[in-house]
């Protein structure tokens, strides 16, 4: 841990990581959690907002439907940035892309601050949706702006080090709060997005960048001793120009062509699956409607607030974690591990929160509790106390199993932060530099879309199968705690032809995924 703290000290890589996550990956988490906590507060204002206009109360569907448009506009528009990451940023590059991204944030964060003022929440829905796509475009952008800033030797630490922001952004939504500021407060990470457009000119432009796509070896040079310290940085160097041979003639991949290309088939179907089983593995949802889910399982209604915090220190620790073990442990461990013990953990709230259930019992106002038992008395009278006594035990029962709940609840985001998270760095690790902003674009258009799904239906599927939604999403974590232990290779340390030869030498039923393995280059 001393050595890579040394090593991110010697040059502006610590601060540049810093500022870069304030705009991307910070922002996603703060816009995910920050519905959580003000939630009943923002339905009363759509409830009150209706009846102003209106002269009469919604029904409860309209205000859940209102509700979900809310929730969802956020993830429709981080689809929008994040398929919009490969085009952006190939024009611009990552910098700029980066900097000219804060303008949606600040412009949606205005627009939430002056709804509630403006009585309106279509405004809202407005500015959940600019909000959502310089997320989904900045958080892509971040994502691949490290791995092609990073040492070869720290790329899964600093690439991981982007879920420690995602996480704090978390916690700092979770801390919303109060009938009267939620609209400020819903505001505020849009002062952090001008903090990064002040910051940014200080730092440099992606050095793989510069000199893959732009072949600028000197500008190279000089931007990974700007971020990492004095030095030549001739392996890296050196690295990069052979990288940049090898793609001679080869213009960065479209979409289309990404997918056509049968040398990295294997490769997209396995970020394409882990992917899906991260986003569906339920750790969205808890995220967003924590306080819907904390209030089912009963946990009283003053502590939930307390109970998300501790999901948010738990998150950010785990991450944190995971960013400086992530190099020794590799990727699979990782993978596969946190996925089976989510599972396992998901299968337990399941049974807890049915076990809540069996134990409501309300004791009848006409039968005291009584402790003391005469001798002679009639059975009716000794049922009555056993009932009595029963039901008080009951009681006492299931507020613990609200409490387990909300500690296997804990368990969950923790292993989903510090395991599954980081298949991020597959993503850099299994694509060079022609195919990887596609690589990026379909992962953002992926995970956006199916948050964008999920949280429209998710209010309705809760209301629906209640605590059994939680098997469903115990399904995707079994399936990528299989897929995980079986056709994933470890990627750690490995050159670009051993990353495409275990790839290729994946069988299922004797049939290859991919293409034969190519020749043997040097990245």
């Amino acid at each position: 841990m001393g050595n890579i703290l040394w090593k991110l000290t010697r040059g502006k890589a610590l601060c540049f990581i810093l500022v870069l996550g304030l705009g991307g990956t910070f922002q996603t988490g703060y816009h995910m959690s920050g519905m959580s906590s003000p939630s009943p507060h923002i339905q009363s204002f759509i409830n009150s907002s209706w009846h102003q206009r209106y002269g009469e109360t919604p029904p409860p569907q309209t205000v859940t439907l209102i509700w979900s448009f809310i929730i969802s506009a956020y993830t429709v528009g981080g689809l929008c940035g994040g398929v919009s990451v490969k085009l952006v940023t190939g024009r611009f590059g990552r910098k700029k892309t980066m900097i000219g991204n804060n303008l949606f944030l600040i412009v949606g964060g205005v627009i939430m601050l002056t709804s509630k003022h403006a009585n309106s929440f279509e405004m809202i829905i407005v500015a959940r949706f600019l909000s959502g796509f310089g997320s989904g475009l900045g958080g892509s952008t971040q994502l691949m702006y490290l791995g092609e800033s990073s040492l070869k030797q720290l790329r899964g630490t600093v690439t991981v080090s982007s879920m420690s922001y995602l996480s704090l952004g978390k916690l700092c939504g979770q801390l919303l709060g109060g009938e009267h500021q939620w609209n400020l407060l819903l505001f505020a990470p849009s002062c952090l997005a001008v903090v990064q457009v002040l910051a940014m000119p200080l730092f440099p432009e992606a050095p793989r960048y510069l000199l893959i796509e732009k072949g600028d070896v000197s500008a190279s040079r000089k931007a990974l001793q700007s971020l990492w310290g004095p030095g030549e940085y001739q392996a890296e160097i050196d690295e990069m120009v052979a990288e940049k041979e090898i793609l001679k003639g080869v213009h960065t991949k479209s979409l289309l062509e990404f997918f056509q290309d049968r040398s990295v088939r294997c490769q997209i179907i396995t970020i394409v699956v882990i992917s899906a089983c991260v986003q569906l593995s339920g750790v969205s949802a808890v995220s967003i409607f924590s306080f819907d889910i904390l209030h089912e399982a009963e946990v009283p209604v003053d502590r939930i607030r307390y109970v998300t915090l501790g999901f948010g220190f738990c998150e950010i620790l785990a991450s944190i974690a995971s960013s400086l073990i992530v190099e020794y442990t590799g990727r699979r461990p990782l993978l596969f591990g946190g996925f089976f013990t989510m599972f396992t953990t998901l299968v337990l709230i399941t049974v807890s929160l049915n076990l809540k259930v069996r134990l409501q019992f309300t004791p009848p106002p006409h039968q005291p509790l009584m402790l003391n038992v005469c001798i002679g008395c009639d059975y009716k009278i000794y049922l009555g106390i056993f009932m009595s006594n029963m039901i008080v035990l009951f009681q006492y029962l299931g507020l613990w199993v609200a409490y387990c709940t909300a500690a296997l609840f804990m368990i969950l985001i923790v292993f989903v932060t510090g395991g599954p998270r980081v298949h991020i760095a597959l993503i850099n690790d299994s694509f060079i530099q022609s195919h990887r902003p596609a690589a990026f674009t379909l992962i953002g258009f992926q995970r956006w879309g199916q948050l964008s799904v999920l949280g429209f239906i998710f209010p309705f599927i809760l209301s629906g199968m209640g605590s059994f939604c939680f098997l469903l999403f115990a399904c995707f974590c079994l399936l990528g705690a299989l897929y995980s232990f079986f056709l994933v290779p470890e990627t750690k340390g490995k050159t670009q032809l051993e990353v495409y030869q275990q790839f290729n030498a994946i069988t299922v039923c004797g049939k290859s995924f991919g293409q034969d393995p190519v020749n043997e280059t040097k990245l």
